[in-house]
């Protein structure tokens, strides 16, 4: 599944920011693929940190293949089994503990929480920042209004379009505030600009 929203969304995001339409028409509409498997995506995020992509789908593909990624069936998995799949003993202790907090919380109602409140809760699971919460926010449950003022990709994709030397946390607000109630699919295109694709510079000083 990709990242829902409509074009209605869009519209509406460029009447925010002249500066950000013009990129949004020259990018085109972005898809990203998500998991609505709120666990299974927090494990791949676990899996994946501090990890190269191509270790990260090696790792994760045997985890796969060695279990269902559900709390039930991670929790009676040897930890053994589990680090042989190409994990560190801290990260399978990551994995249990979501594990269990996972077999005894309705995932209905987590999904019903609001995003600052969710993002608390997922933020204290062992392993999990806030910033990974963020990110399962927009790449699990779709949340339209994320904007993580300290991931490093955003603040480029800002100095690019907006020729900002410094990125500031009350910048970071600045726009968290200009975006709102679209900071996920502002995120977006943040992203896909940071990459340097499209010709844009990056004006921060190093």
């Amino acid at each position: 599944m990709i990242f829902q929203y409509e074009d209605k969304d869009l519209e509406a995001l460029k009447k925010k920011d002249v500066k950000l339409k013009a990129v949004i028409e020259q990018v085109g509409k972005i898809e990203r693929l998500i998991n609505e498997d709120l666990f299974e995506s927090l494990i791949s995020s676990i899996v994946a940190q501090q990890i190269s992509g191509k270790a990260y789908e090696t790792v994760f593909k045997r985890l796969k293949a060695l279990t269902p990624i559900t709390p039930t069936d991670i929790l009676k998995t040897p930890d053994d089994l589990i680090q042989a799949c190409g994990l560190s003993y801290k990260k399978v202790s990551y994995m249990k503990h979501a594990a269990t907090y996972f077999s005894h919380t309705d995932i209905n109602q987590l999904k019903s929480m609001s995003n600052e409140d969710l993002i608390l809760v997922l933020d204290d699971l062992k392993g999990i920042g806030r910033w990974t919460a963020e990110m399962l926010l927009i790449f699990s449950l779709n949340r339209m209004d994320i904007f993580s003022k300290q991931d490093l990709g955003i603040k480029r994709g800002i100095s690019m379009i907006y020729h900002h030397q410094k990125i500031t946390d009350d910048l970071m607000k600045k726009y968290e505030k200009r975006y709102s109630p679209y900071g996920s699919l502002a995120s977006l295109y943040l992203w896909e600009i940071s990459s340097g694709q499209y010709g844009h510079q990056d004006y921060q000083v190093k």
